[in-house]
């Protein structure tokens, strides 16, 4: 019996929403079994298979009552974790690839919405074969359980119309079908006049997510609207995941010390195809930028720990933030204060006890490779392929470092500074370091705290100073002074200079900032210009320049490793706060020799000792070719870290492409390197990271990593 009956606004709507299934379920299981391969690889097809079977038969349990394909759809999305959790258990992994989903999913009901929203019709090729009839009506089954309309298939719509016999209908809820005819012009009419009454939900919430789950995510998005609402006028509504943190840069140095607390926003990788989970950061906003004081010493060598720690407390305060606010930061000491016993002090109580800090004791080498960092010049050299000096003039030293496409390649350090001679405005001494005691004794001058000292001596003290500085950026220092004002090695000058910057505290007055801070800092400037000047050498201005110094860290959700790992089961876990150190090498100019050459080099950035200190060495550049290739690389690694393995230091080895497990393999098969081995691949870092290893996941298949990368600032303002 055909019952005339116009169908219901909602089932309307319904019944016209279009979904390829048959693609979004090819979608959904290529994904799936990218991240099987992925992080199990030794069992991803059997675990393929397992989930796809699952999740067939619970699509198909519903197959009689989903006969819309929104219903099709919205029963994809529903089953999905059930079906996930018969392969993967809850974890880092599982809700790594749920975000993927979610975010798949809710681009399809995005998609869904405009077509609700906007009305939108499909031209349908469904009307009713009637005498007398056109496209403007057409026939849909009815179940009176649930009051919904469901489309005919074609074949059985056309036996409908065309057989004069009964035809026996499919149930829905236990209950035979009826059918009813609607009207397609009068239901288009009443679409462009009304508004849709159907919602469309979304994927966390057909996934059985709670209501308050929801609704912390969508506080998140609120929170980042009112922090940083240019974010989505860029983006618009669809924002992604994002993570927003309140971050500080506390910074300690021989002359000076301050504090920076920022708001940071990261957002999620959002590839299918990089599987890092990483979170990277898109925008910082300075919310607190501090007082600068004088860093207390009790003498030369040693912070007055009491006096810091209440200047920042008050600093805090002066804020109005609360230590338990703060949700990751990085306390760096530099200079002379990092001396390391009393480094290490003023790091652990000025430091999170959670281990959410990045905290660091930076020796001259490190200092240069921040200021670098810092100055926004490292990334500048990635975007202009070429090669820039920076020289980050402090208080007490100056810190140089050769940056090359992207990359710190060499870095030094000489006692010239603003500092090593504080003068008032009267030109009497206030203050006379040990570097100055030694220019003046070459300069038969003689000069005691408290005397007044002519600006003609200022000058040609400064002079000295400015001559020294430009001779060892110009090459390796040669004359006396420079030499004894030297605190490391000399730069590496393979690589040709195309331009020179400056940061730090002269560098404002190098770039023609006017002011006085009781010290001989303009001098140095003046006699800085002159000589750039003389020998023709090109000043680049750098995108920060006085604060080019560690805003905080961004702590950055779980990675997780490659499932091709290595590991000696006797290391216990986690381990924490491990600085990445990169080892610039590659396979087309690999050799023992630049191996051991490059992972000096990468210890000596850090100011670390290879057998000493905990480093992980990370490798970008896929280095494997062969068996045999791989046997030279185990046994350069052994001549590379010959303290490390004397010493039973643990050796990281981190590598970008998917090779840790032959690695390690090898290791042990071919070299003494037989305990303190972690082998680790698939990860993306970058040097100035840290690292949180966690307890190994899958048997030691692969592991969870928590990335914490310093963050400075982009602008002075």
């Amino acid at each position: 019996m055909i019952i005339f009956q116009y169908m219901s606004k909602k089932a309307a709507d319904e019944s016209n929403i279009r979904v390829d299934i048959e693609n979004q379920k090819w979608a959904i299981v290529g994904i799936v079994n990218a991240f099987l391969e992925r992080y199990n690889k030794e069992n991803a097809k059997e675990l393929r298979e397992t989930f796809s079977e699952k999740y067939d038969a619970l699509i198909k349990q519903h197959e009689q009552e989903d006969l819309t394909e929104l219903a099709q759809f919205y029963r994809l999305v529903s089953e999905f974790r059930l079906a996930l959790e018969s392969v993967l258990e809850t974890g880092p992994i599982y809700e790594n690839l749920i975000d993927r989903m979610v975010e798949m999913f809710d681009i399809t009901l995005a998609g869904i919405q405009r077509q609700v929203d906007n009305k939108i019709r499909r031209p349908t090729e469904d009307g009713p074969v009637l005498p007398g009839s056109d496209k403007t009506t057409s026939i849909k089954f009815f179940c009176t359980v649930c009051e919904k309309f469901l489309d005919i298939p074609e074949e059985l719509k056309e036996q409908l119309l065309n057989s004069d016999e009964r035809i026996e209908l499919p149930e829905h809820h236990d209950k035979e079908l009826e059918i009813r005819i609607v009207s397609t012009e009068e239901d288009t009419l009443e679409l462009k006049s009304s508004k849709s009454v159907l919602e469309i939900k979304s994927a966390r919430e057909l996934m059985g997510y709670s209501n308050t789950e929801i609704e912390e995510i969508q506080q998140n998005k609120n929170k980042l609207a009112e922090i940083f609402p240019e974010i989505l006028s860029q983006t618009g509504d669809d924002i992604g995941e994002y993570l927003n943190v309140l971050s500080v840069g506390i910074d300690v140095g021989s002359s000076t010390s301050h504090l920076v607390f920022s708001g940071l926003t990261l957002r999620r990788e959002r590839s299918f195809f990089n599987m890092s989970n990483r979170f990277h950061l898109i925008n910082r906003k300075i919310i607190y930028e501090g007082n600068i004081i004088d860093t207390p010493l009790l003498d030369r060598f040693n912070i007055d720990i009491e006096a810091v720690v209440e200047f920042f407390e008050e600093e805090y305060k002066e804020a109005g933030i609360k230590t338990e606010m703060v949700d990751t930061g990085a306390v760096i000491v530099t200079g002379e204060t990092a001396k390391k016993q009393n480094a290490e002090e003023i790091v652990r109580r000025l430091s999170s006890s959670t281990g959410k800090f990045v905290s660091a004791a930076a020796g001259p080498n490190f200092e240069s490779l921040l200021g670098a960092m810092g100055s926004g010049i490292v990334d500048q050299t990635l975007k202009d392929e070429n090669t820039i000096m920076n020289i980050d003039i402090g208080g007490g030293t100056s810190n140089l470092a050769i940056a090359s496409k992207g990359e710190v390649t060499s870095t030094s350090c000489i006692n010239v500074g603003g500092r090593l001679l504080g003068i008032d405005k009267d030109f009497k001494i206030w203050r006379i370091d040990e570097p100055t005691e030694f220019i003046m004794k070459e300069l038969d001058l003689d000069y005691k705290i408290g005397a007044v000292i002519p600006e003609k001596d200022v000058k040609t003290i400064a002079k000295k100073y400015a001559h020294a500085l430009v001779e060892v950026m110009r090459g390796p220092a040669k004359s006396k002074i420079a030499k004894e004002l030297m605190m490391t090695s000399d730069l590496d000058f393979s690589i040709p200079i195309d331009g020179y910057s400056f940061s730090g505290g002269v560098a404002e007055m190098i770039y023609g900032e006017k002011g006085t801070f009781d010290d001989i800092g303009k001098y140095l400037a003046e006699e800085f210009k002159s000589l750039m000047n003389k020998y023709n050498l090109p000043i680049l201005e750098p995108e920060n320049k006085i604060r080019a110094t560690v805003i905080g860290a961004g702590s950055f959700s779980l990675s997780v490793s490659g499932s091709t790992c290595y590991f000696d089961k006797s290391i216990l876990f986690p381990l924490e706060n491990i600085p990445v150190l990169n080892v610039n090498i590659r396979k087309e100019d690999f050799n023992p020799e630049k191996l051991k050459e490059q992972v000096n080099g990468a210890f000596k950035r850090f100011d670390m000792q290879e057998g000493e200190d905990l480093v992980a060495l990370y490798f970008k550049d896929p280095i494997y070719r062969n068996n045999f290739y791989l046997t030279d690389f185990a046994k350069a690694i052994e001549k590379a870290l010959p303290n490390s393995i004397t010493n039973g230091k643990m050796v990281i080895l981190i590598f970008d492409q998917d090779m840790g497990g032959s690695v390690g393999i090898a290791l042990r098969r071919e070299t003494f390197l037989q305990n303190n081995l972690i082998c680790m691949d698939e990860l993306e870092l970058e040097e100035g990271d840290w690292i949180d290893i966690g307890v190994p996941l899958y048997s030691g298949q692969a592991f969870p990593v928590t990335v914490k990368s310093l963050v400075f600032n982009k602008n002075k303002n």
